[in-house]
């Protein structure tokens, strides 16, 4: 994380007293995450290491992590989780909370090959998380709806970053419908009637998804909607590609919105 050797790491703790480890009864040094993570953003900064020190010293404990955060999952610790995002908002905006802390400690989570149960814990903590962010999203303020399409599992990975787009989304001032991709054809009438999108998102990475239905490929024409990929979903026949949104909840906004004002 520092790109030092350990060599060089205990000469900074016998010279200027940062960091300050605790100590295993093997007499093992063990380095909290915040103070490494804080003395690397000061080295960042200051590129002189005794200054660094100063800073990291001064400024403590540094802002919210993704590592933080994945440590807060794996005790399946809610009020640590908690913790965690309210002193990132205390800093960054929503947006950048979660694209910089929340989804990052949801994909390190997913890389594990093992920690199931971690994972689930985790998707399970973020869905509640921006639910409650949702309903504080203020009233949509365009005209335009955007319909999300997700498929696949509800508590992973993917079905947390869709929710997350629609968070971002409501923010922009977008009228926003999520609903799951495996409805059956013939009841995407009443959504699509109510919201009247003008652009459909496809989200998630399932089969499904290879193709639109001839329902909403009519609904598509009647409302002269477009519609779009975001992250791993593709439509991989046909003879065009489905235009793609990229994979984070902010770019995908930034990219729909400047879509839209196209059209």
């Amino acid at each position: 994380m520092l790109g030092v050797s350990p060599s060089t790491l205990r000469s900074w703790e016998r010279r200027l007293g940062y960091p300050q480890p605790r100590r295993t009864p093997g007499n093992h040094r063990q380095y909290e995450l915040s103070d490494i993570e804080t003395l690397r953003e000061a080295l960042r900064e200051t590129n002189n290491i005794s200054s660094a020190v100063e800073v990291a010293q001064r400024r403590g404990r540094g802002p919210a992590s993704p590592a933080r955060l994945l440590a807060a999952f794996d005790r399946f610790d809610e009020a640590g989780a908690d913790r965690e995002l309210e002193e990132s908002l205390a800093v960054r905006t929503l947006e950048r909370t979660l694209q910089e802390v929340l989804l990052p400690a949801l994909e390190a989570a997913a890389d594990r090959p093992a920690g199931d149960a971690e994972l689930e814990y985790a998707c399970r903590w973020a869905t509640g998380w921006l639910h409650g962010a949702r309903r504080l999203a203020p009233p949509a303020s365009r005209r335009e709806g955007v319909l999300l399409l997700d498929s696949g599992p509800a508590l992973r990975l993917e079905a947390v970053h869709a929710q997350a787009l629609e968070l971002c989304l409501r923010r922009a001032g977008f009228r926003v419908l999520l609903l799951s991709a495996g409805i059956a054809d013939r009841r995407f009438g009443a959504a699509l009637r109510a919201l009247r999108p003008s652009a459909v998102v496809l989200c998630g990475s399932e089969p499904r998804l290879d193709v639109l239905g001839e329902p909403l490929r009519r609904a598509l024409r009647a409302n002269d909607a477009s519609a779009f990929a975001y992250r791993a979903a593709r439509l991989v026949t046909g003879s065009q590609a489905m235009p793609h949104l990229g994979t984070s909840p902010g770019t995908a906004t930034k990219h729909l919105l400047a879509a839209l004002a196209n059209d």
